[in-house]
């Protein structure tokens, strides 16, 4: 598993969990941030993704949480703030209360109360709605392109970072590096075992930081969610971001690292 560490002299250090088909190097501003303010950070590829290992199995945030365990014990970590992302945050939640001497406290960001049960009608309309595109064989300008018109206000760094999710061929041709149906087991279990049964064991404090679409009827739905977590949680606060995007890290690095530095 790849780890992208950087030193600080204070305490504590930050574990920095990416989302589902993402990588570590779109948590690289923040961490610039925290460096900046003092504070070590540790960026990991999950397993299958960015420029970690594709095993066979293992696509569970429960494996997830352990894989993150396994690399907090080798490197003598303890007492880390765990920031996750989207997807990253459940595997976060999971780590947290399945190996609390580990975290100290929890930054959720646009996810870590995913529950697609409670989105869909069914496991075949979930499959269907959120299957990703296939990419491969599409040129990197294009996948430039594209996020430069769809997100104007990221930066160079965290436009590069996100067409590290794909591998760039010697034509400059992408292709997946986790592959589709590895993708739809991680989905499938995101459906089957959602976090909210794990809340009971978070003790430590808990940000929750959603990203608030601009629809006012998606922005109440999610709302709804993000408070019913916070209600469910010993030590919750609730940092909202309207109109932001779901990658948070990547649009809003010096926020959220302001965000977490108020949570240290």
């Amino acid at each position: 598993m790849r780890v992208r560490r950087r030193d600080g002299a204070r305490e504590p250090s930050f574990l920095l969990v990416h989302g589902l088909a993402s990588n570590a190097l779109l948590w690289d501003e923040m961490a610039a941030e925290l460096a900046r303010a003092g504070h070590g950070s540790f960026a990991v590829d999950l397993r299958g993704h960015g420029e970690s290992d594709l095993p066979d199995s293992g696509f569970d945030a429960g494996t997830a949480a352990a894989d993150l365990a396994a690399v907090a014990t080798a490197l003598e970590l303890q007492d880390l703030v765990v920031a996750g992302q989207s997807w990253g945050g459940n595997v976060a939640v999971r780590l947290a209360a399945e190996h609390p001497a580990l975290v100290k406290a929890l930054a959720l960001v646009d996810g870590g109360w995913i529950d697609l049960s409670t989105q869909f009608g069914s496991w075949e309309e979930c499959a269907t709605a959120l299957r990703p595109p296939d990419l491969d064989g599409l040129r990197v300008d294009q996948m430039r392109g594209f996020l430069r018109r769809t997100h104007p206000d990221w930066s160079d760094v965290a436009i590069e970072a996100t067409v590290a999710n794909l591998r760039v061929g010697p034509e400059g041709l992408l292709a997946r590096r986790l592959p589709i149906p590895r993708h739809m087991e991680i989905v499938r279990d995101m459906w089957e075992d959602p976090p909210q049964r794990f809340y009971p064991a978070l003790v430590m404090p808990v940000l929750l930081v959603p990203a608030v679409p601009t629809d006012l009827e998606r922005a109440a739905r999610g709302r709804a969610r993000v408070e019913a977590a916070a209600q469910a949680l010993a030590d919750a606060t609730i940092r909202e971001y309207p109109g932001g995007d779901h990658d948070l890290h990547a649009q809003h690095p010096r926020e959220l690292a302001a965000d977490l530095l108020r949570l240290v």
